[in-house]
């Protein structure tokens, strides 16, 4: 196997202190886990295991006794580095491919009677547990690592918080929670997510236009009106016709540290009377048939490419629902409410035009979030409003003056 190679430079443009951190970081932990006392059996690493996607990863190793484990961050890329004992791997390759939250994985013996776990992150990410734990029904003992989806800043304080206390982690069996992120004094900021893109078209109006089209326009626009206030960081999930995940755009609103997330989407529906607006919010159980209908339908987008939801994912994603914090949960409702109230005031809305399902895309546990229907494309008054820039403005309007209430109103409670 090849050893790890990539540890340690990504610190240079720190300076001196940084460069005296890492060295600690990188040469201290192989000099502390010296060559292994005689008699002592080689560890066993006989299984390794990751479920999960873009914004949550559980990885799990399995061992034939209790490990001695230190771990830490390293950055350029985004790293976290897991020091063993001399190891003997025996992993089975397929378990390694990257995937979700993971863009690589790389283990060895480094030489000095001991052996490293590098796991390379998909963007920034926070380490929310890494635990060693006994096996119930077998011998041995298992790690398990909790990788979630984070912001640049919220690795940086990790990182900034290792360097201060002992330069890395040592597991204590119970959990270790690192790196809850805490509100910054920052502008507020929205992440507008266009529905679909790329392979995945979404709805087609009765004209022939693709919804992935509306959606990005639509979406362009009232970023451009958002950005004009001045008051707001502003981002988008895609800016061109590329295909997203949907657990990439959760990934990319919560990297972003996004106060508000707001899905843009058109529907359609096998009845072609029915028209207007919905805007939906997150729940296990759907508020009605029409809002089942929807998540179901939009929660297919991976499908669509290609992309298989495995089970194991699956099971994750329901973990992750029960994340979603009530506090969370009842921004999201509350948001949703104002923008129905503004959106009703200007457009025409669906019956009981405030909905909820499980949709995917709203499942950031820490990300106020909401979906928007802005019509059926079903429905030919709808379709042809949707390219209309009379209501486009109106739409629009509405949805920045909902924003900026919401945002005025977080920020004047403290945030």
């Amino acid at each position: 196997m090849q050893r790890p190679q990539d540890q340690g430079r990504p610190l240079l443009r720190s300076g001196a202190a940084w460069l005296a951190v890492l060295f600690l970081l990188v040469f201290g932990h192989a000099a502390a886990l010296a060559v292994p006392d005689a008699g002592v059996e080689t560890l066993r690493a006989h299984a390794y295991r990751m479920a999960g996607d873009a914004v949550r990863m559980r990885i799990v190793v399995e061992f034939d006794r209790e490990p001695d484990v230190k771990w830490f961050l390293l950055r350029g890329p985004h790293r976290l580095v897991v020091d063993l004992p001399e190891t003997n791997f025996a992993f089975e390759p397929d378990q390694l491919d990257p995937r979700g939250l993971v863009a690589g994985v790389r283990y060895g013996n480094l030489g000095t009677g001991s052996s490293r776990i590098i796991l390379t992150g998909n963007g920034p990410f926070t380490v929310e547990n890494l635990a060693l734990l006994q096996n119930e029904n077998s011998p041995g003992h298992r790690m398990v690592i909790d990788l979630v989806a984070d912001s640049e800043a919220a690795f940086e304080r990790a990182l900034a918080d290792q360097a201060a206390t002992t330069a890395s982690t040592v597991t204590t069996g119970k959990n270790d929670r690192v790196g809850v992120r805490p509100r910054t004094e920052k502008p507020f900021t929205i992440v507008i997510d266009p529905g679909h893109g790329g392979i995945d078209g979404g709805a087609k109006a009765v004209s022939g236009t693709a919804e992935k089209d509306l959606t990005l326009s639509f979406s362009r626009e009232l970023l451009e009106r958002l950005k004009s206030t001045g008051r707001f960081n502003v981002f988008m999930t895609r800016d061109e016709d590329v295909f997203l995940r949907l657990d990439e755009r959760v990934r990319i609103a919560r990297q972003h540290e996004a106060d508000l997330f707001v899905s843009i989407h058109a529907d359609t529906i096998s009845l072609p009377g029915i028209r207007g607006a919905t805007v939906y919010t997150i729940s296990e159980k759907a508020s009605d048939d029409v809002a089942r209908a929807a998540a179901e339908r939009e929660n297919l987008s991976d499908s669509v490419a290609g992309i298989e939801i495995a089970e194991e994912n699956q099971q994750v994603a329901d973990i992750l629902f029960d994340l979603v914090r009530r506090e969370t949960h009842g921004f999201s409702v509350a948001f949703a409410r104002s923008l129905v109230d503004e959106l009703g005031r200007a457009i025409e809305m669906i019956n009981n035009p405030q909905r909820s399902a499980g949709f995917r895309v709203l499942r950031a546990p820490d990300v106020p979030s909401v979906l928007v229907e802005l019509g059926y494309l079903s429905n030919e008054k709808d379709a042809a409003k949707l390219q209309d820039p009379v209501w486009r403005e109106k739409a629009v309007a509405s949805m920045s003056a909902a924003i900026e209430a919401f945002a005025a109103n977080r920020t004047g409670a403290g945030g």
